[in-house]
């Protein structure tokens, strides 16, 4: 199963988790991201959601989240554990919670203390590839380009995806995104709509889309798409669901490239 262009985010949906993901996988979805993070995901609901479906049409991805990102009062592993036996611990609840034996791309949710622990951690990742229980690993929230390519260049698996926010206050991730694409590494957006309003609004965008007869989110998807980024979406209406899967099929003219080149790079 290879990466869908586009990916059904789970955050934030707690109890109904399970709803949404079924939601999302009867109207075409054919990729789910969650987090064992019981602080923002709830991840056994994806797992009540996946029981009736095949898992092999579905590509799933979910993330080791160090303490920083937990709540110490809801961790899914002992914070006095080792690094190891924590990231251990935490990739066998997924599997737990997922009802799955493998997963199809595993990510560090952030980056740890300093380059020593992300490559603790990574080694840790590594030996989950090894075993084919693991098909792709990656990392999200990573902006610092020096600190991510480190990494890289000292992994034996190397990582073949990063997620990260989506936005101006990074420059769209211009230097990570070029690494990205000379080392064939799939770049994945999220908060994708949320930071960018200006975009959505803007004049050249909406006259682009009336003249398509499509929401400007579509043709932003579609911009992003094109371009090689795999964008999160975690609606929850159906209408909406139905034109993000619908934008990755939309071919945009040079016209519309441009327009959007232009505010996003």
């Amino acid at each position: 199963m290879q990466m869908p262009k586009i990916m059904y985010g789970t955050a934030w949906k707690k109890s109904d988790t399970s709803q949404f993901v079924k939601l999302a996988l009867n109207n075409g979805f054919k990729g789910i991201d969650t987090a064992c993070q019981p602080k923002h995901y709830y991840e056994p609901g994806v797992g009540d959601a996946l029981e009736n479906f095949n898992r092999e049409e579905i590509f799933l991805q979910t993330k080791f989240t160090s303490i920083n990102g937990q709540d110490p009062k809801n961790c899914p592993y002992d914070r006095n554990l080792p690094l190891e036996e924590q990231i251990v611990t935490s990739f066998e609840t997924s599997l737990k919670n997922l009802r799955t034996h493998y997963i199809d791309s595993l990510i560090l949710h952030g980056p740890l203390k300093n380059h020593k622990e992300n490559m603790v951690l990574w080694r840790q990742f590594e030996k989950f590839a090894e075993r084919k229980q693991v098909r792709m690993l990656g990392v999200s929230n990573f902006y610092d380009v020096d600190e991510f390519i480190h990494l890289y260049e000292d992994a034996v698996i190397k990582p073949q995806v990063i997620q990260n926010r989506f936005y101006s206050g990074t420059n769209y991730d211009k230097e990570i995104r070029q690494f990205c694409k000379e080392n064939r590494i799939i770049y994945q957006s999220f908060w994708t709509l949320t930071a960018n309003p200006h975009i959505l609004e803007n004049v050249n965008v909406r006259k682009a889309a009336e003249k398509r007869g499509v929401p400007a989110t579509s043709l932003f998807f579609a911009y992003l798409s094109e371009t090689g980024i795999v964008p999160l979406t975690g609606t929850k209406n159906v209408q909406h669901m139905k034109d993000d899967l619908s934008a990755m099929e939309l071919i945009l003219t040079d016209e519309e490239m441009s327009i959007f080149r232009r505010l996003v790079g």
